[in-house]
Formats: C-alpha cells, structure tokens, sequence
C-alpha cells in the first residue's frame, strides 16, 4: 500500500483536504508518545478494475488503496521537528505538502499574507533542519562506534551520513541527493523526511480553480503553479504539483456521482480533486496497479514499477513468495479485447513467466506457487 503522509501550515486547509481524500479513518498509534497521526485510507479509482469486475461479476471487488496521515503538528518554526518521531511519518512513502494558495478574509494567514512559494520554501527549510538534527546524532554515535571498532560498513556508513549532512548544511533537501544501490538503502534507513518524493497540493479558491481550469491536466498545473510562483520550486528532484480546491471539492464529494460529474464539469475539470491527489502521487512514485481476477474476487494490487513477480507476489501473501513456480501473465488489454482467459490461452496471449519477470501495469496474474 503506497503510504502519503499530509503536513502544512496552519490555516493551509491541510486537515480539509484529508476529510475529502479519506473515508474511513481510525487513530494510529504514537511513536515515542510525541505525537498521534490520524491514519485514513483511500480506494485507488481505476476503470480498468470497474471493467473486469462488471466482466466476471465477482463476489468481492477490492480497489487498491492509499494510506494518507495526518498530525496536528505546530505551523511554524519547529513544525518539522515534530515529525520526526512519529512512525506514520516515518514510514511514509512521500510527503504530501498541503499549500495555501487560496484568500480568505475570514481565514487569516499566520504570516499576515498569502504566498504559497514562501511557505513551499519554509516548510522545505524546516524538514532540512528537522533531517538535519537527526544526521548530526547518528554522526556522533558512529564516531564513538568507531572507536571501538572499526568496521568498513561503519566507516561506509559515517561517508554516507557526511554526505547527507553537507547538503543539508547547504540547504539542499536529500531527495536532490543521487545515492545509489547500498548507500540508497543506507539512506533509506534513516527515514529522513526531507528525502521523501514531495507532491506540493496547490490548494485554490473556486475563482483560481475557474482560471486553472480547461485544457490539460499538466497545463492547469502549469498555470496554477505559475500564478503561485512555484515554477522554479517545481522543478527540483522529486517533486510534483497539482491544483485542488479543497473547500468546494469536500462540497462536491458529498453529492451523488451524477451531480457530483456536473459540478466538476462546470469547473472544467475531468475528475475529482481525490482522484488528482492520487493520481499525482502513482506518478510521483513511479507506482503501478497489477489485477488479480476471479469469480470470488477482482482486485488490483499496488505496487512499485519494475518490481519483479516474486516480490509483487508478496503483496498478496508472504507464502505465495515463497513457493514461487511462475507467474501467468496476460495484458489488460488482451483480456478485455478477448473477453476471457481461454480466448486469450487460445491466441498465445497468456504467458508464463519467472520470477525475475518485470510486472508492468495492467497485467493480470495467477501465481503458480507450492504449498
């Protein structure tokens, strides 16, 4: 399950816009007793899923989810630092930065102005000094380590965190950082927010949506990013937009689909703000959607592009992994085209593949496995 974690300034909408994406929400557990995230989870749309179910007409249909966090953290100086600690934080895959681009009388900013690429920059400065703390200790406890044994791992180790360290000195967030195979993985066990992808939420007035609105999806980002002065911040590693109303869209989220697909269509837009956010986070990640199919069950299955067919088997269960045989592979494409799995047997359409087979969106699988 791809893990988004929301922070942002007070006043920035932050806790609107996680009442639109989540539906069912319960409290996760604090980390070291320093804060508690609310933890909500969200169905991945997807039409290919709507397809093959009205195809094989199971009995149970799962859509992929997202888990999104949310934590009343402090706005301001510090407001980083108090995420560091806590595990829905940590263990999130990206950071979902909610940013106030809209004006509101009746809402006042606590920095007395609306200027959403000011705020992109001082949240970006607080997870860079937050990250900052935390490689400064870890530097510390590896030169005591190492004077009591020195080990290459250790001294690999110390290199890295010194890498890290010097950029975060310089104002460089380590998602600009390009570390590769072990050093990645060293990285990676730090759980530093700042190295965490980040999708800035453009969070817009219904009159800025209007001017967003029409034409492509990448152009109204364009232009909402521009009229936000985010373009030179946008165009750093890792980072992605794109432009909500939070207010109006949590208004249109509870009409029916049918009401719903009009309002959205007066706004010039194809699709609701959920489905934007995580769309935008699949793209951000490089995520994809792999379908298990069935008369019991239709389900799709998210996963990282380019995982292997073992490791994506895990994510159905650990046992399957494990006694990996092949995968049988036939495309989305292919299946919808023929109709069945036997039409596609018949046209040489279903594969069987190993488990170094990179599963590519799209792709319906029955894992052959022993028990």
């Amino acid at each position: 399950m791809l893990r988004a974690a929301l922070i942002g300034f007070a006043s920035s909408g932050k806790t609107t816009l996680f009442q639109l994406m989540t539906s069912a929400r319960e409290t996760a557990r604090a980390a070291h007793g320093k804060g508690e995230a609310i933890i909500g989870i969200s169905k991945v749309p997807d039409a290919r899923l709507d397809r093959l179910t009205a195809m094989y007409n199971p009995k149970k249909r799962v859509p992929a989810t997202v888990e999104f966090s949310d934590l009343a953290a402090p706005g301001g100086t510090g407001g980083a630092q108090a995420l560091v600690d806590v595990v829905a934080y940590k263990n999130a895959d990206a950071l979902v930065h909610v940013l106030r681009a809209f004006h509101d009388p009746a809402i006042p900013h606590a920095a007395g102005s609306v200027d959403p690429a000011r705020d992109a920059q001082a949240m970006e400065d607080e997870l860079i000094l937050a990250d900052l703390g935390v490689a400064e200790r870890r530097l510390e406890r590896i030169e005591r380590d190492l004077k009591k044994s020195r080990t290459p791992e250790l001294e690999r180790e110390r290199d890295v965190i010194t890498i890290c360290k010097t950029a975060l000195e310089e104002g460089r967030p380590l998602r600009a950082l390009d570390l590769e195979g072990d050093d990645l993985k060293r990285l990676r066990g730090y759980q530093f927010l700042s190295a965490k992808p980040l999708l800035i939420v453009i969070n817009l007035d219904e009159r800025q949506l209007s001017d967003a609105g029409g034409g492509e999806a990448a152009t109204r980002i364009d232009r909402a990013a521009d009229a936000a002065g985010l373009t030179s911040f946008l165009s750093r590693a890792g980072t992605a937009a794109v432009a909500v109303c939070a207010k109006i869209e949590l208004e249109i989220a509870q009409l029916d689909a049918s009401d719903a697909a009009a309002f959205l269509a007066d706004l010039g837009l194809a699709e609701s703000g959920l489905d934007r956010v995580i769309r935008a986070s699949y793209d951000l990640l490089g995520y994809i959607s792999f379908f298990t199919v069935g008369e019991d069950e239709c389900r799709a299955w998210s996963i990282p592009r380019a995982t292997p067919a073992q490791l994506a088997a895990s994510e159905i269960h650990s046992d399957i992994a494990r006694g990996f045989i092949r995968a049988e592979v036939v495309s989305y494409d292919h299946l919808i085209a023929r109709g069945t799995m036997a039409a596609c047997r018949d046209h040489g359409e279903v594969r069987l593949e190993g488990k170094e087979y990179t599963v590519l969106d799209g792709d319906n699988i029955n894992f052959r496995y022993a028990t």
